[in-house]
């Protein structure tokens, strides 16, 4: 602990210096969670598919470097080759699309929209799955960035 404080007590003291190590913790610093961003090669491309597709809404663009797409309080970030969020890492490793991260949508009727995202010719990474809390399966945009479509046990979240 620094020097004491004349006139304030060794408890007032510490609780001082607590308060100033709270501070200075991570969480301290974090107000919450952004979005997601997912590489893609064609912005605009990618506008079409999360906006025309899966109902997303466009919330900003910089094309062709940059957009935000948002369902509800969910937001994902499409950072383009010109994008800033796209740069090579210090060590050189580029930052490309795909991966098995995934953003999870929760749908009702998934026999339904698999259906008809299949007649709109997307891209399935696997079958329905089926399991305790609900049945879901990945479909890829059209970077080959994973998106799980989850249906949960009952249809209710």
């Amino acid at each position: 602990m620094s020097a004491p404080i004349p006139g304030m007590s060794f408890a007032a003291q510490a609780g001082m210096q607590v308060q100033a190590s709270a501070n200075t913790e991570p969480r301290a610093f974090i107000k919450g969670v952004h979005g997601v961003r997912y590489q893609v090669k064609d912005v605009a491309r990618s506008v079409g598919f999360y906006t025309g597709q899966l109902g997303f809404h466009l919330e900003h663009q910089q094309p062709p470097a940059f957009a935000v797409v948002s369902l509800g309080e969910a937001r994902i970030l499409l950072s383009g080759p010109g994008a800033s969020g796209s740069r090579p890492m210090p060590d050189g490793r580029g930052q490309e699309p795909g991966g098995w991260n995934r953003v999870v949508l929760e749908v009702a009727d998934l026999p339904a929209l698999i259906d008809t995202l299949t007649k709109a010719g997307l891209h399935f990474r696997n079958a329905m799955e089926s399991g305790p809390a609900g049945r879901q399966i990945q479909v890829e945009d059209p970077d080959g960035n994973s998106i799980e479509l989850f249906e949960p046990a009952g249809g209710q979240s």
